[in-house]
């Protein structure tokens, strides 16, 4: 039988701490595919409304202040940028600095919303995947 808190306990901790989700769910004795979704859906939501909520504040702070980001090509973090991009971005987010301050960088750098969060959302499922497949076959192995 599956418990809301169980549910939210794994969704709420792919949100806030993404890399521990997948094992806490199993953890909490979900099955592996479904302790992987939820761990995702909690990151891609972290992500969506960090994105929601920051595209109208950097389209306001633009206007305000007349910021814009300075892509000087001689800096290594947009050599970077440049070989990487959003891509990039969404496949390490996950295991570095999450969904949310992946998705401030993003938005800072200019990316439109909608590639922002897919880029973030996809570049996680790997890592879901892996995480939660990682800690079942772990759970096997000592049973």
């Amino acid at each position: 039988m599956l418990h809301t808190s169980v549910v939210l306990s794994t969704t709420g901790l792919g949100a806030l701490y993404f890399i521990s989700a997948p094992a806490a769910g199993i953890a909490l004795g979900l099955g592996w595919p479904l302790a992987a979704t939820l761990a995702w859906a909690g990151y891609s939501a972290a992500g969506l409304i960090v994105v929601i909520i920051g595209h109208y504040a950097r389209d306001w702070m633009q206007r305000k202040f007349n910021v814009q980001p300075n892509r000087a090509k001689n800096r290594l973090f947009w050599k970077c940028w440049e070989k990487g991009g959003l891509l990039g971005l969404g496949l390490i987010a996950p295991v570095t600095v999450g969904p949310k301050v992946g998705c401030v960088v993003g938005l800072a750098l200019g990316e439109k919303p909608v590639p922002l969060v897919l880029a973030i959302s996809l570049g996680a499922v790997p890592w879901a995947l892996g995480l939660s497949l990682a800690t079942a076959s772990a759970i096997s192995l000592v049973h």
